[in-house]
């Protein structure tokens, strides 16, 4: 179970502080996918590195009891200056993976040929992302973070990635970040809008994208986008 208890983010900004996240309230159990909507700058982003622990909450608690992958395809904490092996070797040690599987895994899935020997340094954003999304689906995690990164390299890249991640671990917990309610709609039984800070819970994946269209229309329109307070089921 992952469980979100009074999360609040807030940064620094010109003339104030900028509330991203507010009081936000979640459990997510075991093997339970949820797609969360909402327009660029809503949070959800933000949401993912906290869960991930990239970043701290500003208040609030996060418990894990289980395993939570980075976001998919996030390549932040690569050490630039080692070889994409040498950052293998030190994920599977940190995991308790077994090396030689996950080098393996990695080699074959990337595709990244002799540069998997090279330093970081030198890749380009496209073979850094292959590398990070190789390596986030070689750890067994109990429940994958996804941050809009399924469209890593090309189409054919793209399919091995959904193989990988939506059929051969069907059975695990996902949070799945996106602008496309088709995406959610295949891959998660469970739905949620992020609104002015508040995560809102729907009940379906279709009442879910009929909030966000009327957001993004308040939005267009220049008019509030939502009620202000804490809220865990949709109207």
């Amino acid at each position: 179970m992952i469980e979100l208890q009074g999360v609040t983010k807030v940064y620094p900004a010109r003339g104030g502080r900028r509330v991203v996240l507010d009081s936000v309230n979640f459990v997510l159990e075991k093997g339970q996918r949820v797609g969360i909507l909402g327009p660029n700058g809503a949070g959800k982003s933000t949401l993912i590195r906290l869960l991930a622990g990239v970043e701290q909450p500003s208040k609030g608690v996060i418990r894990r009891h289980m395993s939570l992958s980075w976001p998919l395809a996030f390549g932040g904490a690569f050490q630039s200056s080692l070889t994409g092996l040498d950052n293998l070797r030190f994920i599977s040690r940190v995991y308790g993976c077994d090396e030689l599987r996950m080098r393996a895994f990695v080699d074959e899935f990337s595709g990244l040929g002799r540069y998997l020997r090279e330093p970081i340094k030198v890749y380009s954003s496209g073979m850094r992302a292959r590398l990070a999304f190789a390596l986030s689906i070689a750890v067994e995690f109990d429940c994958f973070l996804v941050d809009e990164v399924i469209a890593v390299g090309d189409q054919q890249f793209q399919e091995r990635c959904r193989e990988e991640l939506f059929v051969k671990r069907g059975d695990r917990a996902m949070i799945l970040v996106s602008h496309d309610p088709n995406l959610i709609r295949q891959h998660c039984s469970l739905a949620a809008v992020l609104e002015r800070g508040k995560l809102i819970a729907c009940d379906s994946v279709d009442d879910a994208w009929a909030r966000y269209c009327g957001q993004q229309s308040a939005i267009d329109a220049g008019t509030p986008d939502g009620p202000a307070g804490t809220v865990t089921r949709g109207a």
